[in-house]
C-alpha cells in the first residue's frame, strides 16, 4: 500500500502546497511515510484535472489518497463524483481525509477490529465521504451564486470593470495553441488554469472567425 498525497487549490493565487507538511506529519501519526506528491492548480468543481488522472494512472490496487478536506479531492456535481468514485473503486484506492476520522482506517490495517467493525466503519465512511461531497458542491455552487450575484449589482450601478487579462500569459498561450501543444503541456509549462487556456482558445477561434 502507498500513501499518495493530493493537493490542490483553485487558482494559481492560492498555494496548493500549503498543507504538505501537516498532512506528511500526519501521515506519519499513523506510521506511514508518502509515496509520491501530487500537486496543482485546478477547480474542484471539474474532473479535467490532470494530477488527479495521473495519481488514479500511476496508483497500484489498495493504495490511499491523502488529502486535506474532501473538498480538495471534489467539487463535483453527482455524475461526475459518481465517476470519480468508479475510477477509484476499480482499483481499490481509498480515501483518507484528515478532517474525517472514520477514513483513517485505511492508514491502521493492524488496529485489532474484527472484520465486522471495520466493515461497518468503511460503510459509514462511505456514507460521510458522499455527504461532505455533497456538502462542498453546494458550497461551490452558493459562492459562484453569491458571487454572480455581486457582479450583477456592480453592473448596474456601473461599478463593474472585470477581471484585468494578463496580456502577456494570454499571448504565450495564444503562441502555443498555434504551435498544436496540448493544454496539459500549456498548464504545466505557464502555471496557468485549463480554464483559462480554453478562453484563450476560444477567444481565438472567435477571432479567426471574424477575419
Amino acid at each position: 500500500m502507498f500513501i499518495r498525497l493530493y493537493l490542490r487549490a483553485s487558482t494559481q493565487e492560492q498555494d496548493a502546497a500549503r498543507a504538505k507538511k501537516e498532512l506528511v506529519a500526519f501521515a506519519a501519526e499513523h506510521g506511514h511515510k508518502i509515496a509520491s506528491t501530487y500537486i496543482e492548480n485546478e477547480s474542484g468543481a471539474t474532473l479535467q484535472r490532470p494530477e488527479l488522472m495521473r495519481l488514479i494512472n500511476d496508483a497500484s490496487h489498495g493504495d490511499v489518497i491523502l488529502v486535506e478536506q474532501v473538498d480538495r479531492l471534489a467539487r463535483l456535481n453527482d455524475k461526475d463524483w459518481q465517476s470519480l468514485k468508479h475510477l477509484l473503486s476499480k482499483k481499490r484506492i481509498s480515501i483518507v481525509s484528515k478532517e474525517l476520522p472514520t477514513s483513517w482506517i485505511a492508514l491502521d490495517q493492524s488496529n485489532g477490529n474484527t472484520d465486522f467493525t471495520t466493515s461497518m466503519i468503511k460503510a459509514i465512511n462511505t456514507m460521510m465521504l458522499d455527504m461532505l461531497a455533497v456538502i462542498a458542491r453546494k458550497d461551490y455552487e452558493d459562492r459562484k451564486r453569491r458571487q454572480r450575484q455581486g457582479i450583477e449589482k456592480a453592473q448596474r450601478e456601473g461599478r463593474y470593470k472585470g477581471k484585468p487579462i494578463n496580456i502577456e500569459k494570454h499571448t504565450k498561450i495564444k503562441s502555443l495553441l498555434l504551435k498544436k501543444v496540448s493544454y496539459s503541456e500549456i498548464v504545466a509549462a505557464l502555471g496557468c488554469s485549463r480554464a483559462t487556456v480554453a478562453k484563450v482558445a476560444k477567444a481565438n477561434k472567435h477571432n479567426e472567425l471574424e477575419t
